[in-house]
């Protein structure tokens, strides 16, 4: 693989994972007990990448003081995008940065490396200005459906009618630096500059290689998404924490009481404490600094850092986020329940509760399957808490 330089777009909201995008950006959602962006960052270091560009715009701090001038010894630069217009919008922001053919992939999806790999060989052996990567999925009208002919993308559709199987674009993208010229010269829809209308435009000329790819790749659109993230995760043993038995990932800076249970798979980062008579698993991601009390369950959830869950609480089919603290005996069931995102309720999804950033839970508190708790909430003892609670709402009994 030729290309030296790899343009990730982070700067998007995420707006469909709200509550827990109310304080940070998509990419910086975890998957599993890592940032998303984290994985992908990664994934392109063992691509060989050897320069990264972060388009930043909402919550860009977050996204910043994480990464850092540097990621394993890779530099990385940052451009702004001060205003969402869309992806082609994103890209173009990085124009002043990028003087020769350029790798691109979304900083919310993770990758392998060897998908990677295989879009920048193509892109390198083909006369076309760009390359696409192609993955079959399932409910493949979530995304944009793609047919081939031969090694050629014939068509590209973003909102197909069509449903079930099929050939979808994976966002991986490989691309002279001709693309600005191209994006500077599509017309937007709707104020937005979409990268697809772009890659439509060369479609439309047969210059775009498609690239089949399969193994990991995984997307989250919506909060109980996050869920069969980390599950991913897990199946794969992706974690940078050491394996101590079969399915079980342990930091070495841990403190994990004898008389506690962990049940494969699970991952505990570093300086979590898990107390005596805890059960924690199966499908469970600690982050750093989580604190499990005495006689807790957890099972299939995501607890991100400096979480807390209180003595002889459940929690199962869940997303904790930052700094949110769980009273003694709180109860949150597994699903299947209907959860309303905006205007719009999925009906029997999995999934028992998301609990934002600073979400603080006092003792006796129960939820029903499907709430969404809003960033620096405070529910009050012995509550009951059903639906969407707004961000700094108190709820009481």
């Amino acid at each position: 693989m030729n290309t030296r330089t790899a343009v990730v777009l982070a700067a998007g909201k995420g707006t469909r994972l709200q509550p827990l995008t109310q304080s940070r950006p998509k990419p910086m959602l975890p998957a599993a007990n890592r940032p998303i962006l984290e994985h992908v960052l990664d994934a392109l270091v063992d691509a060989g990448i050897e320069r990264l560009v972060l388009v930043v715009g909402y919550r860009r701090e977050r996204v910043q003081s994480y990464v850092g001038p540097t990621y394993r010894d890779t530099p990385v630069e940052y451009v702004i995008q001060d205003k969402q217009l869309g992806s082609g919008h994103a890209l173009l922001q990085a124009e002043s940065e990028v003087t020769e053919p350029m790798l691109v992939v979304n900083g919310d999806r993770l990758i392998e490396p060897a998908a990677i790999e295989a879009v920048g060989t193509a892109f390198a052996d083909s006369d076309r200005s760009a390359a696409m990567a192609v993955i079959e999925r399932d409910e493949a009208s979530r995304y944009g459906v793609v047919s081939l002919d031969g090694d050629e993308v014939a068509e590209l559709v973003e909102k197909p009618d069509t449903h079930g199987h099929g050939l979808i674009n994976a966002g991986i993208y490989a691309f002279e630096e001709s693309i600005f010229d191209e994006i500077s010269a599509t017309t937007r829809q709707s104020g937005e500059l979409a990268l697809t209308d772009t890659i439509q435009r060369l479609v439309g000329r047969r210059d775009v290689t498609g690239v089949p790819i399969d193994g990991l790749w995984v997307d989250a659109t919506y909060p109980w998404d996050l869920l069969s993230v980390a599950q991913e995760v897990l199946s794969r043993g992706q974690t940078s924490e050491p394996e101590t038995k079969p399915g079980v990932w342990v930091d070495d800076d841990v403190s994990i009481h004898e008389d506690a249970t962990l049940q494969s798979p699970v991952v505990v980062g570093p300086d979590c404490e898990i107390a005596a008579g805890a059960v924690v698993g199966p499908n469970v991601a600690l982050s750093r600094n989580v604190t499990i009390g005495p006689n807790a369950t957890v099972e299939r959830s995501v607890l991100d850092e400096d979480s807390r869950v209180g003595h002889g609480s459940t929690v199962i089919d869940s997303v904790l986020g930052q700094d949110t603290h769980l009273g003694a005996g709180t109860v949150i069931p597994g699903g299947p329940g209907d959860v309303r995102v905006g205007n719009q309720v999925h009906e029997e999804q999995h999934l028992g509760a998301v609990l934002a950033d600073r979400v603080k839970v006092a003792g006796g508190v129960s939820f029903e399957t499907g709430a969404l708790v809003g960033a620096k909430a405070t529910i009050r003892t012995g509550a009951h808490v059903r639906g969407q609670i707004p961000i700094g709402a108190e709820v009481v009994r």
